[in-house]
């Protein structure tokens, strides 16, 4: 079984930068498309970025383009989002997830596997 954990999580001011890891057990993670996921209070969960399996290929959300970039080591078993020039927008809860395939997008039904989330708070 496949399981995700999601670390990096912070409080950072409006500008700032955080590096967000999702690292796997269980099973090997290059067999697998990952996509980031953020809920904010209130708000539906939301696609921020996904990545294929083998690293080629990457989407963004609109929101974050430019600002954020998803990769992944897989000889470590682990994904990364990298978040610069942060906003308040950006606040909320970051999951990780995983779908058995070469490619995925952006919609929650797409992934199987999902991780506990980590806490983003960009506030002054």
């Amino acid at each position: 079984q496949l399981q995700l954990v999601e670390s990096g999580g912070g409080l950072v001011q409006p500008g700032g930068s955080l590096r967000l890891s999702c690292a796997a057990s269980g099973r090997t993670l290059d067999l697998y498309a990952i996509g980031w996921f953020r809920q904010a209070p209130g708000k539906e969960r939301e696609g921020v970025s996904c990545i294929s399996s083998s690293g080629g290929s990457a989407i963004y959300a609109d929101s974050v383009k430019g600002r954020f970039t998803i990769s992944r080591d897989n000889a470590k078993n682990t994904v990364y989002l990298q978040m610069n020039s942060l906003k308040p927008e950006d606040t909320g809860i970051y999951y990780c997830a995983a779908d058995y395939s070469s490619m995925r997008g952006l919609a929650r039904y797409e992934y199987d596997y999902w991780g506990q989330g980590t806490q983003v708070t960009v506030s002054s």
